[in-house]
């Protein structure tokens, strides 16, 4: 069965020819054809303008729509179809993407476009929303662009059908291949520019304008590297050079990163500025990775706070342990923090691509503006001429209007009338048929006042042009002074820094702190942070700030833990590294920027941390105290598995008044209770035990007496009491009575759980103690907020009453 057919058979009459092409010929001249039309119509800008076709086509047909700055938006699809449909050959993709770009402000120096909508984020994080839903005007950068573009300041071409005719280059009132930079890959070659500061290319522009052999180092004076418009920081300027002077070089771009405390507990590295075409996402995406792979050390937590307001701001925590310096070398080496820019000038002169150094760019541009601007003044001054002219035979028919008048009445038709009027006055065919078209209304005595005011305006303007034209200093001058304009409406401050070199390496400091010795402190107000060294040091008289009352400090090492004695016989482990570091103010530290015991442990209500302790097995142990009476020497066992302790077995009812941490084991042990009285014995009189264990009777308690501080004291040091006294009726000590400072060796010792004696009587109105405390000198006191008050003076006598406080005190404490 034969195979049916669709197709049309060949006529009788067909003869067939058939070419031998050499395929090696025909791929050789399709490629030269390709790579022609990408080099000069798809992927390098022209140096004249600094724009592609598709951004020239854009800013061009935007202009023809009057899409101007003081205009309203509209949508992007609509300017994408119309540049489609009259000028671009290609995909309304391509176009989209490119009016986008041109309207991002961390793209362009000084964007071209002013967009209304989502046009995407840095690094295309956040991808730029459809052309249907974005909205668009020229920016004003823009017009500068187009500017004086009818007045034939540029050549014209048919667009890809001839039925359009578009601009060959704009006028270009500013260096925008260097202001905005570019980057496009060809055929065989490619271009990648940096944007500069408009301020400063005008002010090159100007003193090569000037100075037409100024020398490339004379321009880098103006001109001395790449202002980007994220920021950042440009890493050594070599390469900087070797691209201005030969149009190829390398520089690095260093993002801006500051050391801060991002939480009273961790430092920060904190980021406000990314490198050129780098963005967060990516940065976080890389850093995530790194640790994964545990290729990078001392990263506790990366979060991205940027927001409208605040702009970029990436916070990447730093564990404790680890020198944000040294965490900030690793970043810099592994993730896009630190990123290569290789500059390849490579721009179209002449409709030849051609590498070009800084000098050649701005010399190129400024012949482009010669250029433009004499085409312009010759424009201008052809269209004065002209209207000149007009004006002219317009005074010539008012001087004699009569007769004009009667001329025309008397002639049979138009065309003889003008032909009259041409003899008869001596007129040009366009003056007359000028003549004729003006209607009788402005043939007045006032029309000729305005016509030879106008007459005469015109000649200075046409005087003014030819100057222009005829002198090239005039030209020059010209040309700067319009520059000099542009650079004062648009010009910004530099906002990329630059650095000959990274400085001294940061990779000589450690990775990780060292276990150096330290102390750890806290403060009255309950703050707590560790100091650089572990030396004792004097809280001498007049070292003292606001929360630098330090009530206990205890020697450590800067990895180890220290323990928290809390008032629920609570011992809490804290690890050292995670507190703040004080430096010493003149000798004695200054919590002022401790961190509160609530960002370290959990406290229960009402409980509150009375000292610090090592967790050191080989000291003599705790020593505590609670309000019922009891005393207990703690065994000093610390599991190095649990971070919560009990160190006393309290009855129902009964807190911990005060804990301290025995140094020698020979020290006297002091209970105070709230009926005044004193009881002194040494610690050896109280037998160590187990953790959980209760105590013993410490002091002898009247009836609905409770002991209000515990305290050991050596009995080698110089030592005071000092309580206060509470008025009549009050229960929490908010109006205090009179207070007593008395040397410690006033008391004698007495046996343990005896009564001991008074060491404060009251005056009247007063019912009770609010207040003591039991220590070495100097002896330092301070109020509720922190704030240092001054003790009474010493009094000889151990049950004397005291003497009226200037202002309430809370808490006393020694040297530490």
């Amino acid at each position: 069965m034969a195979r049916r057919t669709t197709k049309t058979p060949p006529p009788d009459d067909f003869e067939e020819r058939i070419l031998d092409i050499d395929v090696v010929d025909e791929m050789q001249g399709s490629f030269l054809e390709y790579a022609y039309s990408v080099i000069y119509s798809r992927a390098l800008p022209d140096a004249r303008d600094g724009l592609k076709p598709v951004h020239r086509r854009i800013v061009y047909q935007m202009n023809e729509m009057g899409l101007r700055p003081d205009r309203g938006y509209v949508k992007c699809a609509r300017v994408v179809g119309e540049v489609m449909g009259k000028l671009h050959p290609h995909g309304d993709a391509s176009i989209y993407d490119a009016l986008v770009r041109m309207a991002q402000p961390f793209s362009m120096r000084l964007p071209l476009v002013d967009g209304h909508g989502n046009f995407g984020s840095l690094g295309n994080d956040d991808p730029p929303a459809a052309m249907r839903y974005t909205e668009s005007k020229m920016a004003g950068a823009a017009t500068l662009m187009v500017e004086s573009i009818d007045e034939d300041t540029v050549d014209f071409s048919p667009n890809y059908d001839g039925q359009e005719m578009e601009p060959v280059t704009l006028p270009a009132a500013y260096p925008n291949l260097l202001v905005n930079g570019s980057s496009g890959i060809a055929v065989g070659m490619a271009t990648n520019m940096p944007p500069h500061n408009l301020g400063e290319v005008i002010a090159a522009a100007r003193h090569l304008i000037k100075h037409p052999g100024a020398d490339l180092e004379t321009l880098m004076r103006f001109v001395p590297g790449p202002d980007l418009p994220t920021g950042g920081r440009i890493v050594g300027l070599a390469g900087v050079r070797d691209a201005y002077e030969t149009g190829r070089g390398t520089f690095k771009i260093r993002a801006t990163v500051a050391v801060e405390d991002t939480s009273p507990r961790r430092k920060g590295l904190v980021v406000t500025e990314l490198p050129f075409t780098v963005g967060p996402e990516k940065v976080i995406a890389k850093i995530k990775d790194l640790v994964g792979a545990k290729k990078l050390q001392g990263i506790a937590d990366v979060k991205d706070l940027t927001d409208r307001s605040h702009g970029l701001r990436l916070v990447i925590e730093v564990k404790n342990g680890f020198h944000p310096e040294a965490v900030l070398e690793q970043l810099y080496k592994l993730t896009p923090m630190e990123e290569s820019f290789g500059i390849n000038n490579v721009a179209l002169v002449d409709g030849q691509p051609l590498t070009l150094g800084l000098k050649e760019l701005l010399e190129v541009y400024v012949d482009h503006r010669f250029e433009v601007v004499r085409r312009r003044s010759e424009f201008r001054r052809t269209k004065r001429r002209d209207r000149l002219h007009l004006v002219d035979g317009l005074l010539v028919a008012l001087i004699d209007i009569d007769e004009v008048i009667s001329i025309i009445r008397s002639s049979d038709n138009s065309a003889q009338a003008k032909e009259r009027l041409i003899a008869h006055f001596s007129l040009s065919e366009i003056q007359t048929q000028y003549i004729l078209d003006t209607p009788l209304r402005r043939l007045t005595r006032f029309d000729r006042i305005e016509l030879e005011s106008e007459r005469d305006r015109l000649n200075a303007e046409i005087e003014a042009l030819t100057v222009i034209l005829d002198s090239d200093a005039e030209l020059r001058k010209l040309v700067s002074n319009e520059l000099a304009a542009v650079a004062k409406q648009y010009g910004t401050d530099r906002r990329t820094v630059l650095l000959e070199s990274a400085g001294s390496p940061v990779s000589a400091v450690p990775l990780e702190v060292a276990d150096d010795p330290c102390r750890v402190l806290l403060s009255s107000t309950g703050l707590l942070a560790r100091t650089a060294n572990g030396e004792e040091f004097d809280d001498g008289e007049g070292k003292r700030a606001k929360h630098d009352v330090i009530v206990s400090a205890v020697p450590t090492t800067a990895r180890a833990d220290v323990g928290a004695v809390t008032s629920a016989g609570r011992l809490l482990r804290l690890t050292v590294i995670d507190l703040p570091m004080m430096p010493d103010t003149a000798g004695a530290p200054n919590l002022a920027g401790g961190a509160p015991v609530s960002e370290f442990l959990t406290l229960e209500t009402g409980e509150r941390v009375l000292c610090l302790t090592t967790l050191d097995e080989s000291s003599p142990g705790l020593a505590l105290g609670t309000e019922q009476g009891i005393v207990k020497r703690v065994v000093p066992d610390y599991p190095a598995n649990k971070d919560d302790l009990e160190v006393i077995g309290l009855k129902d009812g009964d807190r911990v008044v005060g804990a301290v941490e025995l140094r020698t084991g020979e020290e006297d042990l002091v209970f105070i209770t709230d009926d005044a009285q004193l009881l002194r014995y040494p610690a050896s009189q109280v037998r160590p035990q187990g953790r959980p264990a209760g105590g013993m009777t410490g002091i002898k308690l009247t009836d609905g007496a409770k002991a209000i501080s515990f305290t050991a004291v050596d009995p080698a040091v110089d030592a005071v009491v000092f309580t206060v006294a509470r008025a009549e009726g009050t229960l929490d000590g908010s109006v205090q009575g009179t207070a007593k400072l008395t040397p410690f060796e006033q008391y004698p010792r007495k046996g343990r759980a005896t009564g001991g004696v008074r060491c404060q009587r009251f005056l009247r109105g007063e019912d009770g103690l609010v207040l003591a405390w039991a220590g070495a000198v100097p002896a330092r006191a301070a109020t509720a907020t922190g704030l240092p008050a001054d003790l009474p003076p010493k009094d000889p006598r151990r049950d004397g009453s005291g003497v009226a406080l200037a202002k309430p005190i809370t808490v006393v404490a020694g040297p530490v």
